[in-house]
């Protein structure tokens, strides 16, 4: 703890004598400065105990001492000591006065002790808090480093916590929280995922504190990471601002975060090419081949069965991508392949598990005309057939994009019908201009060929039951029928116009609809 004004009244050596402020004494002395001008306040920078003769001091005028001492606590003056023996063989009444009524302790200092004997004591009180906050501050370095070796981020969060006698946590590029300590403290840390976020944009290193009406205490967030943004972030929870030794703790965890965060990215990396070479392997049909390679890495992924996702989208959407899914494959204990290829993305992901569910979850199946992200899911594969499973995402990707959806499953594709498949801009433009002449003719009231067109369709050319269907006279569904051959300029008998005829019809709405 740094020296206090209490302290220095019960040093022993020094004699002082508190005449005004006894309830005022814990006050922290940042240093102890001798001044007799009548105006000190511009050469103060607050916490200092200013110690005076009173040489060129009115010291018996009350209005005189007033504004002096309100000067002097509005400039954050903690303490005033005054030299008996000098000036005055006591405290003058209108300074006494004057300080108790502003609420400054006044210490007297006797005669036979210097006023650098105050200094020195102020100067070696001050050199030793240092000296205890850097012998503090090596000892939980070390500690830091040896619970980092032995237990990881976690070890490191645990034991900075203890020492702050608060809460630690980690959190990952996209704001997710990666870990904590204690474990009470997660909702605390998951609340600041956007202050997380404002602090990645900024340049590394980079700091902010977080405090308010909606926060139980003050929290620092470090930036981690070398590079110009940040991989990674630290938050601290504390009740009060830091000390000197805690200041040096958490400087420590930065740098030991920091390294392990660099660490774990060059593995990544390293990681990250045995992915790809695992996957080439896969596509070009060596799946024993790939089995070596891919080893106690991804070798769990191909003893079972997986699914191949292809995604695409702009850089910006992309680029997330994959922390995501590792971060909750890391989170279910599950193995997960990304490989970037192009503006795309590749992943091989277990059939059922987190990733592959929680896609289907989240994205599956919803319409969503801004989607600027899509992804194509093969069915469940394994390694002899990756070629074939990528060939199903490519479909599937193809149908996404379309269809303005985020993700589509191959399964889907099979499970449903052709026709919805052909729902594009281009389909219908072949339909309506195939259609436009017997709508014109029906449109003249000269007969209803396009419902008649689609009921002798359904019925499989059947007479009695298209013409029954539309309540004419078969005689009249045959005239009809030969009209639409005439203004076509297209036999009904050739199966091939009777296809796109009625691919036509089914994607073009029909009347009242």
């Amino acid at each position: 703890m740094p020296p206090t004004l209490a302290s220095l009244a019960q040093h022993s050596a020094l004699r002082l004598t508190v005449r005004a402020g006894q309830d005022r004494l814990d006050v922290p002395v940042r240093w102890a400065h001798v001044s007799e001008l009548a105006d000190p306040v511009p050469y103060m920078e607050g916490g200092e105990l200013l110690l005076i003769t009173a040489l060129k001091l009115d010291a018996e005028n009350p209005e005189a001492m007033t504004r002096y001492v309100r000067r002097l606590v509005g400039a954050g003056v903690v303490g005033l000591g005054f030299a008996l023996g000098v000036n005055y063989d006591e405290v003058p009444r209108a300074l006494l006065d004057a300080a108790e009524r502003e609420g400054l302790p006044l210490l007297e200092v006797p005669r036979r002790t210097p006023f650098v004997a105050i200094t020195k004591a102020v100067s070696a009180a001050l050199a030793a808090d240092q000296y205890r906050a850097v012998t503090a501050g090596f000892a939980a370095q070390r500690e830091l480093t040896r619970q980092t070796l032995s237990g990881g981020p976690e070890g490191l969060l645990a034991a900075l916590a203890g020492q702050l006698d608060g809460w630690a946590a980690l959190y990952d590029a996209s704001g997710a929280v990666v870990a904590v300590a204690p474990r009470w403290a997660g909702r605390r840390a998951a609340r600041l995922t956007a202050d997380v976020e404002r602090l990645r944009d900024r340049p590394a290193p980079a700091s902010a504190v977080v405090g308010g009406p909606e926060h139980e205490d003050r929290v620092e967030l470090h930036s981690l990471g070398t590079g110009r943004r940040p991989h990674a972030a630290l938050a601290v929870g504390t009740a009060a601002a830091l000390g000197t030794a805690e200041r040096y703790a958490v400087h420590s965890a930065i740098a030991l975060l920091t390294l392990t965060t660099e660490r774990s990215r060059a593995l990544h990396a390293a990681e990250q090419r045995i992915g790809t070479a695992v996957l080439r392997m896969l596509l070009a049909g060596e799946p024993d081949h790939a089995r070596a390679v891919a080893g106690d890495l991804y070798g769990p992924l191909l003893d079972a069965p997986f699914r191949l996702l292809l995604a695409e989208g702009p850089a910006a959407s992309l680029a997330p991508l994959p922390e995501a899914l590792e971060t909750a494959a890391a989170h279910a204990g599950e193995v997960i392949l990304v490989v970037p290829e192009g503006e795309r993305l590749v992943v091989l992901a277990a059939d059922g598990g987190v990733v592959a569910t929680s896609c289907a979850d989240q994205v599956g199946g919803a319409q969503d005309e801004d989607a600027v992200l899509s992804i194509g899911m093969s069915a469940p594969t394994g390694p002899t057939a990756t070629a074939t499973a990528y060939k199903q995402a490519e479909q599937a990707l193809s149908i996404a994009r379309r269809r303005g959806r985020t993700l589509v499953e191959h399964d889907q594709l099979a499970a449903g019908s052709v026709l919805p498949l052909l729902a594009d801009d281009a389909v219908r433009a072949f339909a309506d201009g195939l259609l436009r002449a017997l709508r014109d003719h029906d449109a003249t009231g000269r007969g209803d060929l396009v419902a008649s067109l689609r009921a002798w369709l359904s019925h499989h050319g059947q007479w009695d039951a298209a013409a029954a269907d539309l309540g004419v006279h078969r005689h009249t569904l045959r005239y009809r029928m030969r009209r639409v051959e005439e203004i076509l300029g297209r036999s009904l008998d050739d199966p091939d116009v009777r296809m796109e005829l009625w691919l036509a019809l089914k994607t073009t709405p029909q009347p009242n609809q």
